[in-house]
C-alpha cells in the first residue's frame, strides 16, 4: 500500500489529502485497506440510498457516487409517511449519518474510491420478507409504504453492518484508518440497538426473530444472529455470543446476506450486478 495521504488529526477528526491509496489490489490476493475500505463503501452506499430516500425522498448527489468500477441505478425508494415524530427523527438522523460515513470512506479513498453498483430497494426486499415469511410467496413488500414496514427494512441491514466492520477490522493495517472504522462501527451499533429498541416497544418480535433466522440461513452453519428477545421471552436488545462480544461476519458471509444467496455468487439481491472493488464474491454455504 503507497501513498496513504493521511494529513493528521485535527479537530477532532481526520485531516486528509487527495489520494489516500493507490490502488485496490494486491499481487498475493491478500485484502488490502483499499478493498476493504471499498467494500464498506459498497455497504455504506446502500444504507445512504435507503435512509435518505425514506427520510427526504431523494438519494446521493451525483458528486458522491463517482468512482472505479460501473456506476448503477437505485430501483425503488420514495419518502416515507411517518405516523411518529420519533421514528422520523431517528431516520432523518441515521440518513445523515450513512451519507456522512459514504463521504469520510470515498475522501479516505481517493481516486482509489469505488462507485456505487446498482442498488434494489424494491425487489430485494420483497424477496428477504418472502424469505422471513413475512409475506407470502411471490407477494411483493413495500418497505417505503409505512413507518412499520421501514423501520423492518432498517433492521435487515443494522446488525449486518455491526458485523461487518468488527469482521472487517483485524483486516486493516494501517491504524488511523482502523481507528476510524472502529469508529463507525460505533455508530452502526447505534444504529442498530435504536432500531431493535423501536422494534421491540411497537411489538416486532416475531418479524424481527424471522428476519434473524432468515438471515442465519445465509451465512453458514454458526449461529450469528439474534432476534429482539431471547428464548424466555426477555428483551434482547445487544445480540452477544456468551462473553457478551458482538458477533463477526466475513465479508463472504456479509455479501451472502445482500445478495440474499448462501452460495458463493457475485451477485444478486440488493446489489443486482455484484459491488464495486476487490471484495465482491459471497462464502459457499449451500
Amino acid at each position: 500500500m503507497t501513498g496513504l495521504g493521511v494529513a493528521g488529526v485535527a479537530g477532532g477528526g481526520l485531516a486528509l489529502s487527495g489520494a489516500a491509496f493507490a490502488s485496490d489490489d494486491s499481487d498475493d490476493g491478500a485484502a488490502t485497506d483499499a478493498a476493504v475500505l471499498n467494500f464498506a463503501l459498497n455497504l455504506e452506499y446502500l444504507e445512504a440510498e435507503f435512509y435518505l430516500r425514506g427520510a427526504f425522498g431523494e438519494g446521493l448527489n451525483d458528486d458522491q457516487i463517482d468512482g472505479s468500477g460501473k456506476l448503477g441505478e437505485v430501483t425503488g425508494g420514495y419518502k416515507v409517511d411517518f405516523e411518529s415524530k420519533l421514528a422520523k427523527q431517528y431516520a432523518i438522523e441515521i440518513a445523515q449519518d450513512e451519507r456522512d460515513h459514504v463521504d469520510f470512506l470515498r475522501a479516505a479513498l481517493g481516486d482509489a474510491k469505488v462507485a456505487r453498483p446498482a442498488i434494489d430497494l424494491q425487489d430485494a426486499f420483497s424477496a428477504a420478507a418472502q424469505a422471513a415469511g413475512l409475506v407470502g410467496p411471490g407477494e411483493a413488500f413495500d418497505v417505503f409504504a409505512n413507518e412499520d414496514n421501514f423501520l423492518l427494512g432498517a433492521y435487515v441491514f443494522e446488525d449486518v453492518g455491526v458485523t461487518a466492520y468488527k469482521g472487517a477490522s483485524p483486516l486493516i493495517t494501517n491504524k488511523t484508518f482502523l481507528e476510524a472504522a472502529a469508529g463507525i462501527l460505533a455508530v452502526e451499533a447505534y444504529h442498530a440497538g435504536l432500531i431493535r429498541t423501536v422494534l421491540l416497544a411497537k411489538g416486532f418480535e416475531d418479524a424481527a426473530g424471522a428476519i434473524s433466522d432468515a438471515r442465519d440461513s445465509l451465512d453458514g452453519d454458526t449461529d450469528l444472529d439474534q432476534g429482539i428477545v431471547d428464548s424466555d421471552g426477555n428483551s434482547n436488545i445487544v445480540p452477544t455470543d456468551e462473553n457478551g462480544i458482538a458477533y463477526s461476519r466475513t465479508a463472504g458471509q456479509v455479501l451472502n446476506i445482500v445478495y440474499l444467496n448462501p452460495a458463493s455468487v457475485t451477485s444478486g439481491g440488493f446489489f443486482p450486478n455484484g459491488v464495486n472493488g476487490g471484495i465482491n464474491t459471497s462464502d459457499d454455504n449451500a
